[in-house]
């Protein structure tokens, strides 16, 4: 298939545009790169699959060294007619929307960004695909928007009208948007909720590189709500074949769908939501010594209250993805985790003895632990 991604730039787009290189299809990557945390990861990512930093010019395509499948633009969602542009100038099967502004506690400062981003630019997406025909458009949600959900395991059929953060709410609007397009012009629209990711590659707002990067520097991690925290903790190739196996199949009507009892999960148009995640929490504390043991230092740990915008816990219902798709993930947390830190051990040149950094320093920007994709 021809495919467009946003967000290629990103930890989730980066990792998926890989894979549907890999497999043969042709891919469209968009991002615009901006500096919500270290553009020099971003720039890095876009190197391992060929396009070079030096050569990035706004709205200019970039084939790809690495892949004779792959084209890079730099664009921003916002730029109307460039995205118009663009899809009059390929003809997309599917499109994949990853490109998002993230983060729970950012949305907290700076709101405007995630309208900007998150549902201006989304409505642009929506746009550009009822106008081109695209089959089948997948667009990243979140568990946040979960929120004041106490009931466990999340479930696509809960109600989830009571988020807690923006970044929450804008992810609930993008599915409340592409239900109204599907129902308008019949466009077949598919959430994929996201647990917790985080892997090679993840962004430095995470815990899992928060507390990476604080522990090899012998400095102390937060450990919010005193440690009764859980997340079901997501590893990015799970993530990944999740949207793998959903993007060949388009969401369908749900023929059995009922106004009267109307299930969120679907409609009588073409709308799905997936949660695509684990199963399997894990208290924060263990997610902690799991990090403690590959890196071989102890955490100097700061217990703190509970922070605004944050959840105690998430876990995902995956019963419907596994049934429908025959969807496992398959990696364990401790493989998980090891296979981060000795990444990060690589990609900065990290040395036990000397504590020293090499190729790109990791940013000093810390966030709070409680950010979810």
């Amino acid at each position: 298939m021809k495919i467009l991604v946003t967000g290629t730039a990103g930890f989730i787009g980066f990792h998926l545009a890989k894979r549907l290189l890999e497999r043969g299809d042709e891919v469209v990557g968009v991002d615009v790169i901006n500096d919500y945390y270290d553009i020099n990861l971003k720039h890095a990512r876009l190197e391992e699959t060929g396009i070079s930093p030096d050569l990035i010019v706004y709205d200019q395509p970039i084939a790809s060294t690495k892949y004779d499948n792959y084209v890079f633009v730099k664009l921003d969602l916002n730029d109307k007619d460039g995205m118009m542009e663009l899809f009059n100038a390929h003809h997309f099967d599917a499109v994949c929307n990853l490109a998002a502004q993230a983060g729970v506690r950012y949305s907290l400062t700076n709101p405007s960004a995630y309208v900007d981003s998150n549902i201006s630019g989304f409505l642009n997406v929506l746009e550009c695909c009822r106008f081109a025909n695209v089959k089948h458009l997948l667009y990243a949600s979140s568990s946040s928007v979960y929120g004041l959900n106490a009931n466990m395991p999340f479930s696509v059929h809960h109600n989830v009208d009571h988020p807690v953060s923006l970044y929450a709410a804008s992810k609930k609007c993008n599915e409340l948007m592409a239900h109204a397009y599907s129902h308008l012009f019949n466009l077949p629209t598919t959430a994929l909720r996201f647990f917790t990711v985080y892997g090679p590659w993840g962004r430095p707002d995470m815990a899992l590189y928060i507390f990476t990067k604080a522990i090899m520097e012998g400095k102390p991690i937060e450990i919010f709500n005193n440690g009764n925290m859980s997340r079901d903790f997501t590893y990015i190739d799970d993530i990944v074949e999740g949207i793998l196996r959903l993007i060949d199949q388009p969401a369908k009507a749900n023929v059995n769908w009922d106004a009267a009892q109307p299930d969120p999960a679907s409609s009588n148009v073409p709308f799905r939501l997936f949660n695509i995640g684990r199963g399997a929490p894990v208290t924060l504390l263990d997610f902690v010594k799991e990090i403690e043991e590959n890196i071989g230092i102890p955490a100097i740990k700061q217990f703190l209250p509970m922070q605004s915008g944050d959840v105690a816990a998430t876990w995902a219902d995956i019963t419907p993805l596994v049934n429908e798709l025959d969807y496992q993930p398959a990696t364990s947390v401790k493989e998980g985790v090891h296979k981060f830190v000795d990444w990060y051990k690589m990609f900065y040149g990290y040395h036990k003895e000397s504590r020293r950094r090499s190729r790109i320093r990791p940013s000093n920007q810390i966030l709070v632990y409680g950010n979810k994709v």
